[in-house]
C-alpha cells in the first residue's frame, strides 16, 4: 500500500467517523469486580488501517496524531455512555501528542461533559511509542489533567524510552506492567524480582499496579500469589464492543488439580469469623443499634440484592461520621449505603495466608483495626481481621525459620516431610526429584568449606530460578541434598535447565587449571590421590501418580527419592534416575498376593 493509499484511507476514517472501539475489562481480584475498561481502537474491518499499530503510525507520519487520538476518545466516550459501563474509563493518550502544537487543552473535559461522563471517571493512561524529552512541558499537561479531576496511569511500564523517570516524577495513580514481563513470569525468576521491585516502589509511591496481557492461568496464580490485585488480559476477557459487567463470570475457576505445598498452603478458615451481615437497604438507625448491642462487634459487611459484598461498614468510620451536628438525625432513616465504605477488601477462603497478608500490605488504605471480607465463590461468608493475619504470619515466620537450612535459609527436614505429606494427602500427580552434587567432599577438600558453602548457595539459588512458586517446593535436606516437587507437565526439561545452570554458575568456583583440565585431584574416602570430574549433579526423581499415594506414607515417599538418587549416582556426571510410583506399587502388590 502506497503512502498516498494510507493517508487516504487515514482522511476517510477520520472525516467518516470510521473508528471502532472495544472495551477490554480491567478486573480487582481481591473485590472481585471490574474496576473499569480500557478504551482500544480499530479502523473499519475493511480497512488497511484496521490494526490500530498500522492506524497509529501512518496518523504520526501524516502529523495527526492528536486529531486521531481525539476522534477515538470521542467514540470511546459516546460507546462507553451508551452502554452504561460501570466502573471507570481508561482512555489511552500519547505523550507526544499533548507536545503537538495543535493538541487543544480542554477537549477531552468538553467531550465528557457533552456524554455526561465525570471527570473522576477518567484515566488518562500514556501510552510511550516514541522518545520523551520535554519533561517540564508534559508535567504541565499531566498536571492540567489532574487540575480538571481525572487519574493518571502509566502504560507499558518497564518497555518505553522513559516510564521509570516518568513514573518518578509524574507519581501516577495507576502503573500497568508491560506486557513482557507478565509473560512466562511463572518460568522466569528474573521477571518475578522486576514485578516484586515494581509493587515495592508502588506501595512507597502509593500507586495501584495492575498486570496486564496475562494469558496463561500459571501467569495469574503467581502474580496473585506476590499480591498484585489488579489485573487484565485475554485470560480474563478479550476486548469486545460490548463488554460483559459481572467480573464473577470471567474470574477463572481455582485449579483443583494444583498442589499446595507451602508452609501456608491450607485456606482461611482459621481467620474466618461468621459475623451477620446487613442489606444495603438496612436504616443506618438499626445498623447504629446492633453496633451498640454488640460491644465487641468491629464491622459489618453490606450485601447487594443478590447477596454479594457491596460494601464494610466499620465502627470507627461509623461513629466519626455521625458525630458531625444532626448527623445522627439525618441519617438514622437514610440507608446504610450512604455511609458505607464501598473500597473493601474482600478474599476467597480457598485463598492463602500469604496471599492475603501481601494483599493487605499493598493497599494504603487498610488499617489494622478495619476488618475484611471472606467470600465463597464471591458469595459471603463471613470476616477476617487484620490483627489475626499478622498473628499467624508472625507465627509462621517464626516456624519457617525455627526448620530452615542455617546457610541457605530453604525449608529443612521438617517442613519437607510436612510437603510430602501433603503431597499424599492431596493425590496429586508431581515429581519428587532427590538432587546430590557430585565430586562435592573432594572439592571441598582441596577448596575449603567457605568455597563449599559457596556452591550450595549457588545450587540453592539455581533450583529456586527453575521453580514455579505457586506449585512448586525447595527444601535443604542438609549438605549438598535438596529436594525439588515439580508439577508433571515439564519437569524434564526444567531439571535439563538446572543441570546446564549449575554447570555454567559453578565455573567461577574452579582454578583455571582444573577448568581447562576438566577434572581435579583430590584424596578420595581411603586417603588415596584421585582424578575427579568437575561439579555435576545427580538428581533421583519419583515420579508420584494418584493411585500410589494410599500405599505409601512420607517416609517411604523419601525413601524412594534416595533409592534414585543412589542409582543415578553410579552414572559418571550429570544424570537423572527415574522411579515410576505406579511400578512400585504394583510389585508390592504382587508380593502381598503371593503372601497370601
Amino acid at each position: 500500500m502506497t503512502t498516498t493509499e494510507q493517508l487516504s484511507a487515514l482522511n476517510s476514517i477520520l472525516s467518516q467517523s470510521g473508528l471502532h472501539s472495544l472495551f477490554q475489562p480491567i478486573i480487582s481480584l481481591s473485590e472481585r469486580r471490574i474496576l473499569g475498561y480500557e478504551a482500544l481502537s480499530r479502523g473499519p474491518s475493511n480497512s488497511p488501517l484496521h490494526s490500530p499499530i498500522a492506524l497509529f503510525a501512518v496518523a504520526r507520519q501524516a502529523g495527526r496524531l492528536s486529531e486521531l487520538e481525539i476522534a477515538c476518545r470521542e467514540s470511546a466516550c459516546r460507546r462507553f455512555n451508551e452502554q452504561q459501563l460501570p466502573g471507570l474509563l481508561f482512555l489511552n493518550v500519547s505523550p507526544e501528542s499533548l507536545l503537538e502544537a495543535a493538541h487543544q487543552p480542554g477537549r477531552t473535559l468538553q467531550l465528557l461533559q457533552d456524554f455526561g461522563i465525570a471527570p473522576s471517571q477518567v484515566v488518562i493512561e500514556l501510552t510511550e511509542q516514541t522518545p520523551t524529552d520535554d519533561f517540564q512541558l508534559l508535567q504541565t499537561a499531566l498536571h492540567h489533567y489532574r487540575a480538571m479531576g481525572f487519574s493518571i496511569a502509566l502504560d507499558d511500564l518497564g518497555a518505553g524510552y522513559s516510564s521509570l523517570r516518568l513514573w518518578s516524577e509524574l507519581r501516577p495513580d495507576y502503573v500497568k506492567i508491560d506486557r513482557h514481563f507478565i509473560d512466562g513470569i511463572h518460568q522466569d525468576a528474573l521477571k518475578r524480582e522486576f514485578v516484586g521491585s515494581i509493587l515495592q516502589i508502588a506501595k512507597a509511591s502509593r500507586a495501584q499496579v495492575i498486570a496486564e496481557g496475562i494469558e496463561l492461568p500459571e501467569e495469574l496464580a503467581v502474580l496473585t500469589e506476590m499480591g498484585v490485585d489488579l489485573v487484565q488480559g485475554y485470560l480474563l476477557c478479550r476486548p469486545q464492543e460490548h463488554p460483559p459487567r459481572d467480573a464473577r463470570a470471567l474470574m477463572p475457576r481455582q485449579d483443583s488439580t494444583a498442589v499446595v505445598l507451602s508452609e501456608d498452603g491450607s485456606d482461611l478458615s482459621a481467620l474466618l469469623n461468621e459475623l451477620p451481615a446487613v442489606n444495603r437497604d438496612t436504616p443506618t438507625a438499626t445498623v447504629l443499634e446492633a453496633f451498640r448491642r454488640q460491644a465487641n462487634l468491629n464491622s459489618l459487611a453490606v450485601l447487594d440484592e443478590q447477596g454479594q459484598p457491596c460494601g464494610i461498614v466499620h465502627r470507627h468510620s461509623l461513629s466519626d461520621a455521625l458525630l458531625k451536628p444532626f448527623a445522627t438525625d439525618l441519617f438514622a432513616r437514610k440507608p446504610i449505603s450512604r455511609l458505607m465504605n464501598d473500597d473493601f477488601l474482600a478474599v476467597e477462603l480457598s485463598q492463602s495466608l500469604q496471599q492475603v497478608s501481601r494483599l493487605i500490605t499493598s493497599r494504603a488504605r487498610q488499617r489494622i483495626e478495619e476488618d475484611f471480607i471472606i467470600t465463597l465463590n464471591g458469595g459471603y461468608l463471613g470476616l477476617g481481621r487484620v490483627i489475626d493475619v499478622l498473628k499467624l504470619i508472625t507465627e509462621l515466620k517464626i516456624q519457617q525459620a525455627r526448620y530452615a537450612n542455617p546457610l541457605t535459609l530453604l525449608p529443612g527436614n521438617v517442613p519437607i516431610q510436612q510437603c510430602l505429606t501433603r503431597l499424599l494427602q492431596q493425590r496429586r500427580e508431581s515429581v519428587i526429584c532427590y538432587v546430590d552434587i557430585d565430586s562435592f567432599k573432594p572439592f571441598n577438600d582441596i577448596y575449603g568449606y567457605g568455597r563449599g558453602d559457596e556452591v550450595l548457595l549457588c545450587l540453592a539459588q539455581c533450583l529456586n530460578d527453575r521453580v514455579d512458586p505457586s506449585r512448586d517446593f525447595v527444601g535443604h535436606i542438609g549438605g549438598d541434598d535438596f529436594l525439588l516437587v515439580l508439577g508433571p507437565e515439564d519437569w524434564r526439561k526444567r531439571l535439563n535447565q538446572l543441570q546446564g545452570d549449575f554447570q555454567s554458575q559453578c565455573r567461577r568456583f574452579y582454578r583455571s587449571e582444573h577448568l581447562e583440565a576438566g577434572c581435579f585431584i583430590a584424596p578420595n574416602r581411603q586417603g588415596q590421590r584421585q582424578e575427579f570430574a568437575l561439579l555435576s549433579l545427580s538428581i533421583g526423581v519419583v515420579h508420584l501418580h494418584p493411585q500410589a499415594c494410599e500405599q505409601l506414607d512420607a517416609s517411604q515417599l523419601a525413601e524412594m527419592a534416595s533409592q534414585a538418587k543412589h542409582h543415578a549416582k553410579n552414572v559418571q556426571g550429570h544424570s537423572v534416575h527415574v522411579i515410576d510410583s505406579r511400578v512400585v506399587s504394583t510389585v508390592e502388590e504382587l508380593l502381598v498376593s503371593g503372601h497370601r
